[in-house]
């Protein structure tokens, strides 16, 4: 059977189920949109629940991300079935919370290639073993609303399906970016879940869904209702009061791990960690003008407060943490007038501040957590960078100094840090080291300005990082195992999910070049977001736009296609080559020092110009699609390899995925059938 034939065949499959238009089509629409919403609204608190109570998995948010995505195309391809999965979803939903509610799970990680910051003892599953159990049981969720979505798709045009499937998403994703503001807690979430949920079931299964709904409150609830716990935009945030002699301590943990211990600045100083005093101690005493990055709950500050600062400025990217300190340090260092907060991305702060400082100090800014969708950033990944770091001296004052200080945990990063500030700054640093790791690396405008201890004798080869390749905590030697066994065992579940559900691979021939558009288009999302992080910082509002412009953008591509008559294919994908080719020669950290408006046009234009024409591309092949289902599964499905190419940034950066995604449109475009929208 040739492929005109069994796209002939499909059609006429499909025209046995009446299409929908007009007037007759609107509730099916909105019952489109409903699933949609769900769909998406499921995946982002998914990702987001898991990574907060499942420890480490926070650090693999990406696998959860690629789950949902198999999921959605699972459910696509089981909507053309007589069987559905749809039942099984809220009670498969309500277990899953309950479970890890009642049994705390973490993700065991050992090994030095990678550097994950946490001080507990972890015991659990190894990560090849829990990643892809949770990567198959999102996956099982996420294909119930899928289904829904799939099942209106066959009543309605290809393009009708399509933008409904947008609008309902974009809400999906503004809902949950208005949680996150408030930060609402997981009950609330589990609400606005359950509502359209309730509305999608059948009236002869509300009864059941409901008792599985009060099983999926209770177990959210208890959560939601522990003393100490909060939710910021980013972590699960418990507060736990410590009794050490006479002294009471605030510990906070995030995400499950401990990470920031609330105490006087007389107590850190005396008691606590040497690092805290180091940096006084190797650097220039003149403290008119300090910038605290990582400033937190407001120990850090009030210890430069206690060393005669005259003026800080306290930078940190959680607004939670910054209030818990507001409200509860005993030093009160945030109602010192001499003080100012700032809830920001450190990056993007150092890069658009026009004051100058005595000292600028990077105080312990580890993440617990990677910047949301698919990504590898963490959240202080361009922190530190050659470029960051060049950029904190420029906004040094000529006589000024820099420390940063943490718990390391492995020599290789010490020395790669020390490395860097070596290069930006031409002299070597203060090294400082203690057990554990711990370590303060400090230094000067001026070489002779700096009261080192022993000089610095690097125990490895430096390499610093790039903009490009912001991956501080990964050594470079060898490909990390867990990712190879994990991304392995991803493809192969894809692979059978494809192939159980959709039927021999070779039936699905005619849309084969929609596979590709899937994995080249994850990829330009995956560039898009480090580049946005990167020019306007990591935090939670920024990926949150990137993500609904996305959407908006790929909704004006599906308008464009139904009201406008386009160009052919062809042409489409030659300027869509066009602009992938001027988004890989200008190179982000050029529009770095153009002011706020301009460099978000000129951000907008190199990002979302080849999403709308590879949209433009994807709209003309769907429209002609004579089974929208399987058409739209495959294009899913391809996204979940685009997610596993995506691992290749660690060793060719950012930048370069351009050329892997070119290359994979190249390859849709020579798969088009003949005689489709390739001349249209």
């Amino acid at each position: 059977m040739n492929e005109q034939t069994m796209d002939a065949s499909a059609a006429a499959d499909r025209n046995e189920q009446t299409i929908l238009e007009g007037a007759a089509a609107r509730p099916i629409e909105r019952r489109l949109a409903l699933a949609a919403f769900l769909m998406l609204f499921l995946e982002l608190a998914l990702i987001r629940w898991l990574g907060s109570n499942v420890v480490h998995l926070s650090y693999f948010s990406n696998f959860v991300l690629l789950g949902s995505f198999l999921g959605i195309g699972a459910g696509f391809l089981i909507s053309r079935k007589s069987w559905s999965v749809w039942p099984i979803t809220l009670p498969l939903l309500a277990l899953l919370v309950i479970l890890v509610i009642i049994f705390p799970v973490s993700v065991e990680r050992t090994g030095s290639d990678i550097i994950y910051f946490t001080s507990l003892e972890i015991s659990g599953p190894p990560a090849w073993l829990a990643l892809p159990f949770v990567f198959l049981l999102v996956a099982v969720i996420l294909a119930g609303p899928a289904e829904m979505v799939g099942r209106c798709f066959a009543k309605l045009p290809p393009l009708i399906s399509y933008r409904s499937d947008l609008l309902g998403s974009l809400g999906g994703i503004l809902a949950f970016i208005a949680l996150s503001f408030l930060q609402a807690p997981s009950l609330v979430w589990g609400v606005v879940a359950l509502v359209p949920m309730m509305i999608l079931t059948a009236k002869d299964r509300k009864l059941r869904a409901a008792l599985w709904s009060v099983g999926l409150l209770i177990g959210l609830a208890v959560e939601t209702l522990q003393p100490g716990v909060a939710w910021s935009p980013y972590y699960k945030v418990q507060s736990e009061v410590l009794v050490q002699g006479e002294q009471e301590l605030l510990l906070i943990k995030a995400n499950g791990v401990p990470h920031q211990l609330m105490a006087p600045a007389r107590w850190k100083l005396e008691q606590g960690e040497r690092i805290y005093e180091t940096p006084y101690l190797r650097l220039p005493h003149k403290l008119d003008d300090v910038l605290i990055i990582g400033a937190g709950s407001g120990s850090d500050v009030a210890i430069a407060l206690s060393k005669g600062a005259k003026r800080v400025d306290a930078v940190d990217i959680d607004p939670l943490i910054m209030s818990i300190g507001a409200r509860f340090n005993p030093d009160r260092p945030y109602a010192d007038p001499k003080v100012t907060r700032h809830v920001n991305d450190g990056r993007a702060f150092l890069e658009n501040t026009a004051r100058r400082y005595d000292l600028v100090l990077f105080a312990l800014p580890d993440s617990l957590t990677l910047v949301s969708g698919a990504s590898q950033i963490r959240l202080e990944s361009f922190l530190f960078t050659e470029e960051a770091i060049a950029s904190v001296r420029r906004v040094l004052k000529p006589d000024g100094a820099f420390a940063m200080y943490n718990y390391y945990r492995e020599p290789w990063l010490i020395d790669r840090l020390a490395g860097t500030a070596h290069k930006v700054f031409g002299h070597e640093p203060c090294v400082d080291t203690w057990a554990d790791a711990q370590a303060v690396v400090s230094v000067a405008m001026q070489e002779g300005s700096q009261s080192c201890g022993e000089p610095w004798t690097p125990s490895s080869n430096i390499s610093t990082v790039s903009d490009d390749a912001p991956f501080l905590y990964f050594r470079g030697t060898n490909f990390p195992p867990v990712y190879a066994i994990t991304i392995a065992t991803i493809l192969l579940a894809s692979l059978l999910t494809v192939r159980v559900l959709g039927g021999p691979l070779g039936t699905m021939r005619p849309y084969a070049d929609l596979f590709f558009m899937g994995a080249a288009f994850l990829l330009l999302e995956t560039k898009n977001i480090a580049t946005f992080a990167l020019l306007f910082g990591t935090t939670w509002f920024v990926n949150a736009l990137v993500f609904a412009g996305v959407l908006l953008v790929v909704l004006a591509a599906v308008e464009t296609e139904r009201r406008v008559r386009t160009p052919p294919l062809k042409i489409v994908f030659l300027a869509m080559a066009a602009a992938l080719a001027a988004a890989w020669i200008i190179k982000p950290e050029w529009l770095l020092p153009l002011a706020f408006w301009p460099r978000l046009a000129a951000a907008t234009m190199l990002a979302f110009l080849p999403i709308y024409l590879a949209n433009i591309a994807f709209a003309k092949r769907f429209r002609e699609s004579g089974d929208s289902q399987s058409a739209f599964a495959i294009n899913l499905l391809g996204t979940i390899v685009g997610g596993c190419l995506e691992y290749a940034a660690l060793f060719t950066g950012y930048n370069n995925l351009l050329l892997v995604t070119g290359l994979l449109y190249l390859v849709a475009f020579l798969l088009v059938p003949k005689g489709s929208a390739r001349a249209a």
